[in-house]
């Protein structure tokens, strides 16, 4: 096989199985189709953090596109991924932008791609074996759930703006969460925004004026980065998630293809950290490899990265239409409201599949205290200024997840009892 190339076959897939390789791809109008099902999957949340945020959704659909594009690239065309938008730097960006202005917080994006990049440079030489040593499960589940559960005053600030509306969307998310399955299951969010979109609009609650005036083609708004010093401890513990992320997430498509990904596992994350680092500076938001494309993947058995490619050149298409992009901003506060009460709920949940996945035993102090005190720490956002620095609950939480882990377990090998 060529490097960007794909071996055609028939719907049998591989050896006469139901399953499309990484390598391998379906005639070309069905692999469209499932292009399409790979945007269609990746839309609901990568359009719902720049809204969040405040950040222009026509940008960051454009940079998760030209993003994916470059993961491909560098990973070598062997590893199928979709990078969206990270849930994990909405409360950072909201906090950087409220005190400095949007420039901040896009330096704090770019910082944590060149990060990123030098983690996967450590990663793609020495392994990932000092990444698990020093995040365990215990600490790494601790580290995404105070980050979801940090965001509950956000959704509650949406939802009391249209409580109605608000509703309206979080029933029809959760509705159709448990009354469909596959592909309708996985379209929850976009299904339950549209009819909350709907409802907000019967309601008067959306002003669709500026939908009218935007043009059908053009270019997104693109915004620089500023470099403030004191906004970067906000952005630091993003990097611990998206490692997190992005080597659970290869591991993932590896058991789903059979295929060993841990040769590239460091150019997945540096490829996430430059597609992150271009993202910031032109105004987009941070990216990630995205769970909602791979269960795509476990759907329709479907590994092709020739599909990804039709998404992320899609995604880039949506990024230039200035249409596209005045819809998405203009989805009414009530329905991110609704939809961000689960989401965020969700985020703090899947720290806690991490734990449950792992089989964290939570007898022991260590694990207990590991997990107790930083929780704490990220729901009430604990503060603490050094100066000009000002250090939050995400950072604070996060810090105190590794610290107390390594301390206890450094002082356990004097005392056991410390651990037991």
């Amino acid at each position: 096989m060529k490097t960007f190339g794909w071996t055609p076959i028939s719907d049998g897939g591989t050896g006469g199985r139901d399953v499309v390789a990484p390598d391998e791809r379906l005639s070309w109008p069905k692999t469209f189709g499932i292009g399409v099902q790979h945007v269609v999957a990746m839309f609901g949340s990568t359009f719902l953090v720049p809204v969040l945020t405040g950040f222009p959704p026509a940008t960051t659909l454009l940079f998760s596109g030209v993003g994916t594009l470059l993961f491909l690239v560098i990973t070598g065309n062997r590893l199928p991924s979709y990078l969206g938008s990270s849930f994990a730097v909405i409360s950072p960006i909201t906090a950087a932008t409220a005190a400095h202005g949007t420039g901040s917080a896009l330096g704090g994006i770019v910082a944590v791609g060149l990060l990123l990049i030098v983690v996967g440079a450590v990663v793609h030489f020495v392994g990932t074996a000092w990444i698990e040593k020093l995040m365990p499960p215990v600490v790494t589940g601790a580290i995404v759930a105070l980050i979801g559960l940090n965001l509950a005053p956000a959704a509650k600030a949406n939802y009391e703006k249209a409580a109605v509306t608000a509703t309206i969307t979080l029933i029809c998310l959760i509705a159709s969460l448990a009354l469909f399955k596959g592909m309708l299951g996985r379209l929850a969010i976009f299904t339950s925004v549209l009819i909350g979109y709907a409802a907000a609009s019967f309601r008067g609650e959306v002003d669709t004026s500026q939908i009218a005036a935007a043009s059908w083609v053009g270019f997104p708004e693109f915004s620089a980065p500023s470099l403030n010093w004191s906004v970067l401890p906000m952005f630091l513990p993003v990097v611990l998630v998206l490692v997190a992320e992005n080597v659970g997430h290869v591991r993932s498509v590896a058991q789903m293809t059979g295929r060993d990904y841990d040769p590239v596992m460091g150019r997945a994350i540096a490829s996430d950290g430059l597609a992150t680092v271009l993202a910031g500076a032109g105004g987009g938001s941070a990216t990630t490899t995205y769970a909602e494309n791979i269960g795509v993947m476990a759907a329709t058995r479907v590994y092709s990265t020739a599909a990804y490619w039709i998404a992320g050149v899609s995604a880039i298409l949506l990024g230039l239409s200035p249409k596209v992009g005045a819809v998405i901003a203009l989805i009414p506060p009530g329905v991110l409201g609704g939809v961000t009460t689960a989401l965020y709920g969700l985020v703090g949940i899947l720290g806690v599949r991490i734990w449950v996945d792992a089989r964290v035993d939570f007898s022991r102090p260590i694990n207990q205290l590991t997990a107790a005190v930083p929780l704490i720490i990220g729901i009430a956002d604990f503060t603490w200024s050094l100066g000009q620095v000002t250090f939050t609950g995400i950072a604070l939480g996060s810090v105190a997840a590794i610290v107390i882990y390594q301390g206890m377990r450094l002082l356990g090998r004097t005392g056991s009892a410390a651990l037991d």
